[in-house]
């Protein structure tokens, strides 16, 4: 019984807690997507997302690491 007086304290401070920490979340837009995260690992980037700029550095560093592995490949004459 005596162990009572301490539980339910503690138990009403963890409630406590857990209401301020859920009026939180909700305050700072933590529950605004839900689904987005799950299905965006399951789609490539989009060149279409990426700037002009971004576009052509990727194609650039595509195309050297081409390059580099035609070189290496290719037997020495």
């Amino acid at each position: 019984m005596t162990s009572l007086y301490l539980l339910i304290p503690i138990s009403l401070l963890f409630l406590g807690i857990a209401v301020w920490a859920f009026f939180w979340a909700v305050k700072n837009n933590q529950f605004d997507d839900l689904e987005g995260p799950a299905y965006r690992i399951l789609f490539d980037e989009d060149e279409n997302d990426l700037t002009p700029a971004e576009r052509e550095r990727r194609r650039q560093t595509a195309s050297a690491a081409r390059e580099r592995r035609q070189q290496n490949s290719e037997p020495p004459t």
